[in-house]
């Protein structure tokens, strides 16, 4: 281990989504404030995208930190659905679980009529009830139907469902299917992510190893920190696992200072590409083969 080593109180970067390592960068700030301005103001729909590895389940957790601190006990009632593969029926059995309804209910009215009673309950108590689906690009068009059809139970003075939808920018894609343009006309809060920049990343790093407990000067040096950035591209996810492995391989050599020639042995031991070579790649693959006419047709053995 090499907490000790580089005295640290605990792991800096890992992969968990633990809102108190949550380091606010532009995006990951601006997510957040939408999201819990959009379930504190009743908004219904939300829509929270981002590439893989981005932290959007991070964001996600962080959220519920800050609805926890904004509702009493028991008036924010909370579904979080992680795995989104499911029938419309599974869905309502999976919303009854969460929300820890007696799943007495042998009629698909009747479970309905459950969860519309808690939302009633909740919205009397002044507070709302509140749907997460990560992985919502993975959602049936069925289920979201379904999801829109219990968004109808709104009072007239507010909505009593609050239902953010997170997933990978496919999620946008999928919601433009024809028989989604209800659902897509309900969207009221959009909020995205991206990957960091390469003050941002330093700025990510830094950060994870002050609230692991680092006092001392930060053992990365300025050219490491724009090798990890070469070869991670600014995801936190893999900026993470590479830094990571980076305290490991340092600690293995007896190497206080984290310089470029460890990061590029812990990229290694990920298999990642510098953002440099794979530009380079993908240039060489659209260049034309000369000598050869682009249309020009090899003869078969008959025209010979």
């Amino acid at each position: 281990m090499y907490l000790n080593f580089y005295h640290l109180k605990e792991e800096p970067f890992r992969l968990t989504p633990d809102p108190k390592f949550l380091q606010l960068a532009e995006p990951h700030r601006n997510a957040l404030m939408l999201l819990a301005q959009g379930v504190i103001g009743r908004k219904g729909l939300m829509l929270f995208s981002g590439p893989i590895g981005t932290g959007k389940t991070t964001v996600l957790n962080g959220l519920l930190s800050v609805l926890a601190r904004s509702y009493p006990q028991r008036t924010l009632p909370t579904a979080l659905i992680v795995n989104p593969r499911l029938s419309p029926e599974e869905l309502l059995e999976t919303l009854l679980f969460e929300f820890e309804v007696p799943r007495t209910f042998n009629s698909k009215p009747c479970r309905i009529a459950a969860l519309q009673g808690l939302m009633f309950a909740a919205s009397k108590d002044g507070g709302t009830c509140l749907i997460i689906v990560d992985e919502a690009h993975l959602l049936t068009v069925d289920v979201l139907e379904e999801v829109r059809l219990l968004m109808n139970a709104d009072s007239y003075r507010e909505k009593l469902l609050q239902v953010v939808l997170c997933g990978q920018p496919e999620l946008t894609d999928l919601l433009r299917h024809p028989a989604l343009r209800a659902v897509r006309q309900r969207v009221a809060v959009r909020a995205t992510l991206r990957e960091l920049s390469p003050s941002e990343a330093r700025m990510y790093i830094t950060e994870r190893l002050r609230i692991a407990g680092l006092e001392k000067a930060v053992p990365f040096t300025s050219s490491a920190f724009d090798k990890l950035y070469e070869y991670t591209g600014g995801v936190p996810r893999l900026i993470n696992l590479v830094s990571d492995t980076c305290l490991a391989v340092g600690c293995e050599t007896g190497r206080t200072q984290i310089g470029e020639d460890i990061v590029e042995e812990a990229a290694m031991r990920h298999e990642l590409e510098s953002t440099a070579v794979a530009g380079k790649k993908a240039n060489l693959s659209i260049l034309p083969t000369y000598g050869a006419s682009p249309s020009a047709k090899t003869p078969n053995r008959s025209e010979l």
